[in-house]
């Protein structure tokens, strides 16, 4: 039989790549996306499955229409990718944040906890949950100190979940997902605000890009990878969570001068602190500069995932490495800039 998925938030980058990956498993799959969502069904377009999926209206906010779409298909996997998921974004949107980030999962879940025939859940956690972080790791084990009310709204979907897990015996699970990229990231993020910046200042329609705090560091990893993981969570014979990463970390500063390199741009940072700065040393013209605007109320400083226990028992890994996931970006962003 043909398995039948939900995935909340089809539009974004995950609910995108993880349609492509189900619908290549053969699965029918459903997504969901708010009514006042932008047309962002480009990222489906760009992937050449916007007529292979059936798109639905939904508010997760609103339990009564979560209660019909749950009637209607029959679900065996439910995965939720919807949120307000730029941090940035969320200070200045505190309450829009927690509605769609925290009480939207816990919608979904009392739904599933009435449902005589349940369907396994995943729940996208983030790394951004561990926050301030004193470990030179995380993994599952690690405390949480979220630091933006995107990552509080986060803490509260992952504990709800585990809640639900243990006292409704529902499949449900949290993938704590460290940050992952791809030509499909939304531009408001930082690796393809990079990206997307350094190929218009080449065609000649930037003349220099400003950024944030550029010594905050990450664990990257390809979103195309990831979703892999999401899928192996819920095909296991127990619900447990799992930390999904690259187990390698950089600063902004290490993702902009690998993507100079790989445009073949000569540069060199001048100044510092607020006043550092990238220089193109073929025209001597500033690229990059820093705007204090861009810092965050509350940093996150790093960030460094070990998937130790997804490699073991989901037998996944990633396959695609930071300079290579930077050379997809730059391509595609080049491409678009050309056409």
């Amino acid at each position: 039989m043909k398995k039948t998925a939900l995935i909340t938030g089809i539009s974004g980058q995950d609910g995108a790549y993880l349609a492509q990956f189900l619908l290549k498993k053969n699965y029918r799959v459903i997504g969901a996306d708010r009514r006042s969502a932008r047309d962002n069904k480009w990222r489906l377009r760009y992937l050449n499955i916007e007529n292979k999926i059936e798109i639905v209206n939904i508010d997760l906010t609103e339990i009564t229409s979560l209660i019909s779409l749950f009637e209607k298909y029959k679900f065996n996997e439910v995965y939720n990718l919807a949120a307000q998921s730029f941090v940035g974004t969320s200070f200045v949107n505190p309450i829009t944040t927690s509605q769609a980030t925290a009480i939207g999962p816990l919608n979904i879940l009392e739904v599933i906890k009435n449902l005589k025939q349940k369907p396994k859940f995943y729940q996208a956690s983030s790394s951004e949950m561990f926050g301030d972080v004193k470990n030179n790791f995380q993994n599952e084990l690690s405390n949480f100190n979220p630091q933006s009310p995107y990552a509080i709204s986060k803490v509260f979907a992952h504990h709800i979940t585990k809640n639900y897990r243990d006292s409704y015996k529902i499949f449900a699970v949290n993938g704590i997902l460290f940050n992952h990229e791809s030509p499909l990231r939304g531009e408001e993020f930082i690796t393809r605000k990079i990206t997307l910046g350094l190929s218009k200042i080449i065609v000649g329609k930037l003349n220099f890009l400003e950024v944030g705090n550029i010594y905050a560091k990450r664990d990257w990893g390809f979103a195309g990878d990831y979703v892999e993981a999401m899928w192996k969570m819920l095909q296991q014979k127990r619900p447990e969570d799992y930390v999904i990463a690259t187990g390698k970390t950089y600063n902004i500063k290490s993702f902009i001068n690998t993507a100079t390199k790989i445009l073949g741009m000569k540069t060199k940072w001048v100044g510092k602190d607020l006043n550092e700065r990238l220089i193109n040393l073929t025209n001597k013209k500033i690229i990059i500069k820093i705007n204090k605007k861009f810092f965050r109320p509350a940093e996150v400083n790093y960030l460094k995932g070990n998937y130790s226990k997804a490699k073991k028992e989901l037998r996944w890994r990633p396959k695609t490495s930071l300079k290579e996931l930077i050379k997809m970006m730059l391509k595609s962003d080049l491409e678009n800039h050309n056409k």
